[in-house]
């Protein structure tokens, strides 16, 4: 990393085109301002989201690209303005690492919707500097968009809450989808979508997963926990399900259609999308009207509630299913998460990964 007080870099893995192929890559980091936090990162999750920007599926990807935003790091230095966190707390960052701080959705915890939010890394600072992400072993961030790690917790545990977990509960927290007793849906069984079954379960809601076969039954049922398991395509049991959930939280990453799980919803129903989709979804006006159903949509959380699922999951003895790997294994996990081959995130050992 370079000493604090030297020369400031940082060593990582970047893509350099839209083959997303990473391969090590060193650069400077900016000096540590009065409201940063110098971290040495410990681990850091991949999502599908950092492989759409390493492929440039958005297209708005710039390169090199340091990727990684769901990372979990100790404090080595703190700017002089710095009151929330002291060196060698344990601390995670997310999604983003600015924003403008003076608009009204920054004013009222809701920054992650901010206009001029900066993301972790495939964006620029204030100052024109790329942002670069978490497979890193260095990062400096605001101290606004840090959040501390609860002690005991394990960082590959912290590091998955801090984009997959919160972009469940962020919207089961805002559309006052918490309390007991309610009948919800997962539509989707991979990374975020096992963390919606969790989050789900311990508080109290009736869970069932919905899949496009038959292959995760036995995991969603036996091993996380679910009340139900639902084959989109077996028309009969998707037929006694009708009218039956109070909310369907669709975590899948590509284009699917819309109909067959808004007549399972009840009245005033809501499909809640998660999942990033670069191809327009459709679906008929009398399924959303007669039902007065809501399609809305929710985007990460905001840094509030990033610690709130953090304290949630320590309260409640919640853990997540990672699969830990070492820096020189990220082009092959990339390769089986686009193969949904994985149960159900990676996590990077960044600490103890060779640069």
């Amino acid at each position: 990393m370079g000493s604090v007080e030297g020369e400031r870099t940082a060593s990582g893995f970047a893509a350099r085109d839209p083959s997303g192929f990473l391969s090590p890559y060193t650069y400077q980091l900016r000096e540590t301002g009065p409201e940063d936090v110098h971290i040495r990162v410990i681990c850091c999750g991949l999502c599908h989201t950092d492989i759409h920007n390493i492929k440039n599926e958005l297209g708005m990807s710039n390169y090199p690209m340091v990727p990684g935003h769901e990372v979990v790091g100790e404090v080595v230095e703190i700017g002089k303005n710095v009151t929330r966190f002291r060196v060698k707390d344990v601390v995670g960052v997310g999604c983003i690492v600015g924003s403008c701080k003076s608009c009204e959705r920054c004013e009222t915890d809701r920054e992650q919707y901010c206009n001029n939010r900066i993301w972790t890394n495939n964006d620029v600072y204030s100052d024109g500097r790329p942002t670069q992400g978490g497979f890193a072993t260095a990062m400096v961030v605001d101290q606004k968009f840090v959040v501390k790690v609860p002690d005991g917790m394990a960082a590959e545990q912290a590091s998955a809450l801090l984009c997959a977990g919160v972009t469940v509960y962020s919207p089961l927290n805002h559309f006052g989808l918490k309390k007991s007793g309610l009948r919800g849906a997962i539509l989707g069984l991979g990374g975020v979508g096992h963390m919606g079954v969790k989050i789900a379960k311990a508080l109290g809601h009736h869970v069932t997963v919905i899949s496009s076969s038959n292959k995760k039954r036995e995991e969603a049922l036996d091993h996380l926990g679910a009340d139900d398991y639902l084959v989109s395509s077996d028309d009969a049991r998707m037929k006694q399900a009708v009218d039956s959930l109070d909310y369907i939280i669709d975590t899948v990453p590509a284009h699917h259609p819309l109909e067959p799980y808004l007549s399972l919803l009840k009245l005033d129903g809501k499909l809640i999308m998660l999942g990033v989709i670069n191809n327009p979804l459709q679906f008929v006006s009398p399924m959303v009207i007669l039902g007065r159903k809501t399609i809305t949509g929710s985007f990460i959380g905001s840094m509030k509630e990033t610690q709130e699922i953090l304290e949630f999951f320590k309260e409640k003895e919640l853990s997540s299913m990672v699969e830990v790997v070492k820096m020189d294994y990220i082009n092959k996990a990339i390769e089986r998460l686009e193969k949904n081959d994985v149960r159900y995130r990676f996590v990077v050992d960044v600490e103890g990964s060779k640069f």
